[in-house]
């Protein structure tokens, strides 16, 4: 078995035969899954394009042909081709491997993205500079079939469709999922093209052509596929199409590449994977529980970190409560973004399919969409993680603030959310919805307190309302008690003390414990409603002349201490003694999220040290 640590560029598969390329394959097929089970990471996405990756390093010379991959999660293959593998048991720890591209890491990584759907538009840009200076290489981008549903993909398409000069090669890498299973027309169509007759019908005949002509196989069958007038949207958009071909046959994954590179035009290949090739438990998975894992078991499956009794994640105590309401006979309807499986709502939807709107990785159309239900009588409920949303806010401010609707947005991963890094830490949305007039912002600390918010969202509130959660779990016997929300309002969890301290969500639960731990003389306010602020609880803080620390794992700029000063400057009340942990004005790198706590000051320590100097200082 080949030893793929020690590779150290993709130079050596230039000579490389295809059958050494099938021994490479299956030794990184293992690696992967050797190493995924101790570090967690993206297994299924990578699994899957094994034999592509490989073939095109073989076929173009990175980094000076532009291979973009779409997202970057898949491109594991990638990086142990460039010669990263010795640092994969470093893989989303703390200043380790990322697990996304990054052009801190290599040359070859020339586009960074964590998000979707962008591959297309940087080709655009990169073909577009390439063919201005007259520069050599090819420009590569590698799609999967489930970004092609978002507005950016088509954007990108009608450009490049319109450029006859640029020559941009498309590699749609269709294996019928983004996450979890595709939905829309643009999946049905790439259907009907994996299984058409007419392609089928000319394979077949190609096949029986004069064993001479064979290298010119998958030319003449596509030409006899546009005889039989099987056109395709990429046709229509002006590129060359070819396909659908094998994505796990080195052979024919080389031969199409190479033509492809030697065509002088835009042209798609249509390849067609198996996401979690090679390990059959992600083989099997239809709902996208082997897309993203913690650290597991190869043998079992099994996760090697068990939940503790009574633990939850946020998102099951949101999806819990949805499928209470339904059971209650109440009307919503809830549309996702191609996150049944991560928002936890795949039993919702196998109870209640009719009630369940998956509408592709499209956030931008999912809020549009949103606010027209709404506006003609149907309660909408959007679970969407906090740096997916920011890709719809344009939606959220024009068409639903602005005209004050009613959709409720359940805020997933919000806060830091640790390995992913920076492409998806959950700390910015405070910040973009917090300015944003009518929207009101709640986040609760427990499960009991989530149901009284999101009964508030549902029942009281008359406009938009965002319900914040983490990625954390929390024990379901620990709920806190209290009255039904009927308006915005703090709650006070001490109110005796010589230091006031504001935080909210999991942060309030491990402030609690704290301050009953070392029994500290601290006034602490659950901050539930980051807009609008509890303005009796406010200016209580800041008439109390005590010391006051906010603490909040988002972005500083626009986060609830910022709101907090403006209240008080606004209505001419000093503002002193004021202290802020939270994250600084940069984007938060991937780690642990206790790393990351300790790196900024956030963790039980540090808060405790501080408070503590505060309490001494008085």
């Amino acid at each position: 078995m080949i030893d793929v640590r020690g590779i150290r560029d993709p130079a050596f598969l230039k000579t490389a035969t295809i059958g050494e390329l099938r021994e490479l394959a299956s030794a990184i097929r293992v690696f992967l899954i050797e190493n995924i089970a101790e570090t967690g990471g993206h297994l299924s996405s990578n699994l899957g394009v094994i034999e592509l990756t490989i073939a095109l390093h073989k076929v173009f010379d990175s980094p000076t042909d532009k291979l973009i991959f779409d997202v970057g999660h898949q491109a594991y293959t990638h990086k142990i081709l460039t010669g990263r593998a010795p640092l994969f048991p470093t893989l989303r720890s703390f200043g380790g491997l990322s697990g996304f591209l990054k052009r801190s890491e290599s040359v070859h990584d020339v586009w960074e993205a964590g998000h979707s759907s962008t591959a297309l538009a940087a080709a655009a840009g990169f073909e577009t500079i390439r063919v201005a200076q007259g520069g050599k290489g090819r420009t590569v981008a590698i799609v999967g079939d489930g970004s092609l549903n978002s507005g950016l993909s088509f954007e990108a398409l009608n450009f490049l469709g319109h450029r006859g000069d640029l020559a941009p090669i498309i590699v749609l890498n269709d294996n019928e999922m983004s996450i979890s299973k595709n939905v829309g027309t643009f999946s049905k169509l790439l259907t009907s093209m994996r299984t058409s007759k007419p392609y089928r019908t000319a394979v077949k005949r190609s096949r029986k052509l004069p064993r001479f002509l064979h290298v010119w196989k998958d030319k003449i069958a596509m030409m006899l596929r546009q005889l039989a007038s099987n056109t395709t949207i990429f046709d229509d958009f002006g590129f060359k199409y070819f396909g659908p071909i094998d994505g796990h046959d080195l052979k024919k994954l080389v031969r199409s590449l190479e033509m492809a590179r030697n065509l002088n035009r835009p042209c798609v290949l249509h390849v067609v994977t198996r996401k979690g090739k090679g390990y059959q438990p992600a083989e099997d998975d239809r709902i996208g529980l082997w897309h993203g894992v913690k650290p597991f078991d190869p043998f079992t499956g099994l996760p090697k970190t068990k939940k503790a009794e009574n633990m939850r994640s946020w998102s099951s105590i949101v999806s819990d409560y949805m499928l209470r309401r339904a059971d209650h006979g109440k009307p919503f309807r809830i549309v996702v973004p191609a996150m049944v499986a991560g928002s936890e709502l795949v039993a919702f939807q196998a109870k209640y399919p009719e009630r369940l709107i998956d509408v592709g990785i499209c956030e931008a159309f999912a809020a549009c969409f949103s606010a027209a239900l709404v506006q003609n009588g149907m309660p909408v409920f959007v679970p969407i993680y906090s740096s997916f949303l920011q890709r719809a806010y344009d939606q959220v401010n024009h068409d639903v603030a602005r005209q004050n609707l009613h959709v409720v947005f359940g805020i997933d991963r919000a806060g830091l959310v640790g390995e992913d890094g920076d492409t998806h830490q959950g700390v910015f949305d405070v910040a973009y919805l917090g300015h944003l007039p009518n929207m009101t912002i709640v986040q609760p600390a427990d499960a009991a307190e989530a149901a009284r918010l999101l009964d508030y969202a549902f029942d009281v509130a008359t406009g938009p309302v965002a319900v914040r959660y983490s990625n954390a779990s929390q024990d379901l016997g620990k709920g806190s008690e209290g009255d039904p929300v009927v308006a915005p309002s703090w709650r006070k969890i001490t109110t005796a003390g010589q230091l006031n301290l504001v935080a909210y969500g999991d942060n309030l639960r491990r402030m609690a414990a704290l301050v009953a731990t070392h029994g500290l003389s601290v006034r602490l306010y659950d901050a539930r409603f980051l807009k609008p602020l509890d303005q009796a609880c406010v200016a209580e803080i800041f008439a109390s002349g005590l010391p006051t620390i906010v603490l909040e794992d988002v972005v500083e700029a626009g986060g609830l201490a910022s709101m907090m000063v403006s209240m008080a400057l606004s209505a001419g009340t000093p503002v002193s003694d004021f202290h802020v942990l939270a994250l600084p004005d940069r984007f938060i790198e991937h780690g642990k999220v206790a790393d990351l706590y300790r790196l900024y000051g956030l963790d039980d320590e540090s808060v405790l040290k501080r408070i503590q100097t505060l309490l001494r200082n008085r």
